[in-house]
């Protein structure tokens, strides 16, 4: 993890930052995210335990950082089938967030996200990565907004962003 490159602003400018500096400095960065939907259940995955922040947390399908030089939708078809094993699907851009979170540790996510949304069903093949993901489930929408009042601690400071703030862009054509 210590040599990723990720796309940061450092006074106004776009540079290649290693990934814990830009989360120990705060740097506002690049961001993926990727909400894989059957009609209005969400693809959530709890990350694994190895993860350097919100380890064992739930959060949405999949979210990372681009590489440098790294186009969007390349980033999230990348990402998908690394952490999930997701292949031949179709992301479609819902738009673009930018949220700023305390994740613990001293770390600072301060993200410019490119919000990507895949129609899917329910049998839709996974094979998890346990370096990534230590588990995944099926959640209908109305529930996951439940669960997110009854017990924010177990979900990612993220998800709760998203889903308070940005439910409306995320999920504007399953609604």
């Amino acid at each position: 993890m210590t040599d990723i490159m990720i796309p940061a602003w450092i006074d106004g400018t776009l540079q290649p930052v290693e990934k814990l500096d830009a989360h120990l400095r705060g740097l506002r960065h690049k961001a993926v995210s990727v909400f894989v939907m059957a009609g209005d259940d969400m693809l959530i995955q709890r990350r694994a335990l190895g993860k350097y922040h919100t380890p064992g947390l739930w959060a949405n399908t999949c979210c990372t950082h681009p590489e440098w030089d790294e186009d969007d939708l390349t980033c999230a078809h990348r990402r998908l089938r690394e952490e999930l094993g997701i292949t031949d699907v179709t992301p479609r851009h819902r738009g673009q967030v930018e949220y700023r979170a305390d994740v613990g540790g001293g770390l600072i996510e301060h993200e410019l996200v490119e919000v990507f949304v895949v129609e899917a069903t329910r049998d839709l093949p996974l094979d998890p990565n346990p370096e990534e993901v230590m588990d995944t489930r099926w959640i209908n929408r109305a529930d996951l907004m439940m669960d997110l009042t009854a017990t924010p601690e177990i979900f990612t400071p993220w998800l709760r962003i998203y889903m308070q703030q940005h439910a409306g862009l995320i999920f504007a054509q399953t609604a």
